[in-house]
């Protein structure tokens, strides 16, 4: 299972060499001929296609942190109101920044099986179209922020989408195996946002937050980035388990998840967390750590069996959701 790059990289994942961008090629076209679609079909495909480039899916793990930290901010649930605003921001800030990353990314998405299917990259939504929704759906999601959250919230909007799609996107993902840790940050940028909104401002409890999902990140992306490193290597992106040797990769997951560990608990004298808190998150980081441990033990003793890498990936997503409720249920704990 194990791909050789073709990059000029060593076993710490230091390139010699930019990495090439892969040549755009032309969608392909259909197998055979196709009934033709009424109006209201073809507007539901072309709105589908849409909303597929905002990625749904990871817009609802980014909203899965917003949200409890604004209970923590507030010490109870704040006003409907806010939180809908600050969701529909949020939610429409991170697909602007997930458009814009397929507009940049359509070449390698060609290339890729895991996202050769992305509108961009079949054709389906133009380059021009896609550019244009992007930055739409950016300055309306800062504009809203601004007039009917707070400036501050707003700013930090601009910042994550700046990161994700500038820092990630355009300078880090192609050129260092380091690319998910300090791109990685855009993630972590809802805990802020969500708490500014509250409070206008922020403290060190968003900050610990902050640090919980950066260590997060990479033991959550990298088993991904294990399954697809094929992919990822025919798309010449760097990602560290295409650079680096499966040991390596886990040994790196360990720490950061030793670290994510650290910060969960570090929440409770900086925000004032029960011990109940205290517990589920000890017992959820443990969990997740020996998950990554068992992850290791497999890289390092293939007779073992098969990585599992996904076992891994689909559990951290379980592991912040968990914290995620444990945080705002802990707020209405009466002890």
């Amino acid at each position: 299972m194990r791909l050789s790059s073709p990059l000029s990289v060593d076993d710490a994942g230091a390139s010699a060499a930019p990495t090439p961008r892969p040549r755009l090629t032309a969608a392909p076209e259909p197998a055979g001929p196709s009934a033709p679609l009424t109006g209201w079909a073809r507007a539901r495909r072309v709105l589908s296609a849409y909303v597929a480039l905002t990625k749904p899916r990871v817009i609802e793990l980014l909203l899965v942190t917003t949200l409890p930290t604004m209970i923590l901010a507030q010490g109870g649930f704040p006003s409907l109101g806010l939180v809908l605003a600050t969701l529909v921001g949020g939610a429409a800030a991170a697909g602007s920044a997930n458009v814009l990353n397929c507009y940049i990314d359509r070449d390698i998405d060609q290339v890729m099986n895991r996202t050769k299917r992305r509108p961009t990259a079949t054709g389906e939504i133009s380059p021009r179209a896609a550019l244009l929704f992007g930055l739409t759906l950016g300055v309306l999601s800062l504009a809203w922020l601004w007039l009917v959250v707070n400036p501050a919230s707003a700013w930090l909007t601009a910042a994550a989408i700046l990161i994700y799609v500038v820092g990630y996107t355009m300078i880090l993902k192609r050129r260092t195996p380091q690319n998910i840790v300090w791109g990685g940050a855009a993630g972590c940028m809802p805990v802020l946002i969500g708490w500014s909104a509250v409070t206008g401002g922020v403290s060190w409890t968003p900050l610990v937050l902050f640090g919980v999902i950066f260590f997060w990140t990479p033991p959550h992306y990298w088993p991904l980035s294990m399954k697809f490193r094929n992919d990822y290597a025919a798309a010449g992106v760097p990602m560290l388990p295409v650079v680096a040797k499966d040991t390596k990769v886990a040994r790196e997951m360990v720490a950061y998840t030793v670290a994510m560990i650290a910060c969960t608990l570090l929440l409770v004298p900086v925000a004032g967390m029960t011990w109940v808190y205290a517990v589920v998150a000890t017992a959820l980081g443990g969990w997740f750590l020996w998950s990554c441990l068992t992850l290791l033990r497999r890289a390092n003793d293939p007779a073992r069996g098969k990585l599992r890498a996904m076992t891994v990936f689909h559990g951290s997503i379980t592991y912040l959701t968990l914290l995620s409720v444990a945080i705002a249920v802990d707020v209405f704990l009466p002890l």
